[in-house]
């Protein structure tokens, strides 16, 4: 499972729509299948968020998250 975040390109919020998506394979074909959709996300909050859902150390997660967004900053 992950987290699909797409960006609000509408209006002037700083943000994201997420939902929690499983992916799996059918027949050979691959698949997403979302489970939970948790509405809009501010940008700030997303690191958080991809840490709590994602497999391994949240800590590590949550750093690497919040460094690329550093970077797109720039």
């Amino acid at each position: 499972m992950f987290i699909h975040a797409v960006p609000d390109n509408r209006g002037k919020k700083d943000g994201y729509y997420c939902s929690l998506v499983e992916s799996r394979r059918v027949n050979g074909i691959s698949k997403h299948e979302t489970v939970l959709s948790f509405g809009f996300i501010a940008t700030e909050r997303l690191p958080y968020l991809k840490a709590a859902f994602n497999r391994g150390d949240p800590e590590a997660i949550l750093e690497r998250e919040k460094r690329s967004q550093e970077k797109r900053k720039e």
